[in-house]
């Protein structure tokens, strides 16, 4: 079997929150007010793999609810993990702090990049306001946009793949000429592979022991490719042009 090139794709579908988003470095801040009440000194990969907990736990069980209203839940539940009496409007302010979440620096650049090369698509693990948001944070017009709102659950659900699939296919992208591209390995690259995607790794993480934000994925995935951030990968798309 020939390997696969960066040059024989039409569309890129992006996860965002961890790979365009710098997700983690903004719920650290979001969850300051809450961290600086807990009467002892949490690090911060303790402070993201309690708030991965109870984030993946809470979408299986409210699949339906929005990102924010989740994430208000998700601030009350580490509240009381850590010992901390909060009122629900500190748990409603955590909610809307995405909107707030930074951009990794590099993501801007590489997106009004890729753009002139791929078809641009969203999978995101949000709600349509707060992408909105992010999406002008990033500054780039998406071909498609496909949130967890629009489907009424979470990755890894097979639903939401299901969903972008389906209507990608209506607009003529077929299945084997997209690269997912992700950096969580148990939202994104575990059901691609399960659907039989061709997939690219932006592994934010790669100077970093453990799964930060996301949870364990229970087993290395396949992965077709994968590069330490957004501008490596768009170095390695200006080399294939050249072979």
């Amino acid at each position: 079997m020939m390997s696969k090139k960066l040059t024989d794709f039409d569309a890129l579908t992006f996860d965002c929150y961890g790979t365009l988003i710098d997700w983690e470095s903004g719920m650290v801040a979001g969850l300051k007010p809450l961290i600086d009440k807990v009467d002892r000194e949490l690090t911060r990969d303790e402070i993201l793999e309690a708030h991965a907990r109870h984030e993946s736990g809470q979408q299986a069980q409210t699949p339906g609810k929005k990102y924010f209203d989740l994430l208000a839940t998700v601030y009350r539940r580490l509240a009381e993990e850590w010992g901390v009496c909060v009122s629900w409007e500190e748990c409603v302010n955590y909610g809307q702090s995405v909107k707030n979440w930074p951009a990794f620096p590099d993501s801007r650049e590489a997106l009004t990049y890729l753009k002139q090369h791929y078809k641009l698509v969203i999978l995101s693990n949000v709600d349509n306001a707060s992408f909105a948001a992010s999406n002008a944070r990033l500054d780039v017009e998406f071909d498609a946009i496909y949130s967890a709102e629009d489907v009424g659950a979470y990755k890894p659900s097979d639903r939401n793949f299901d969903y972008m699939l389906q209507h990608l296919a209506k607009n003529g992208i077929a299945k084997d000429r997209i690269l997912h591209t992700a950096e969580s390995l148990f939202h994104d690259h575990k059901p691609a592979n399960r659907h039989g995607l061709a997939t690219c790794w932006i592994y934010r993480r790669h100077d970093q022991q453990g799964f930060g934000a996301t949870m364990d994925p229970g087993g290395q995935p396949e992965i077709d490719f994968r590069f330490d951030s957004m501008a490596d990968l768009v170095n390695a798309h200006r080399m294939a042009l050249t072979y």
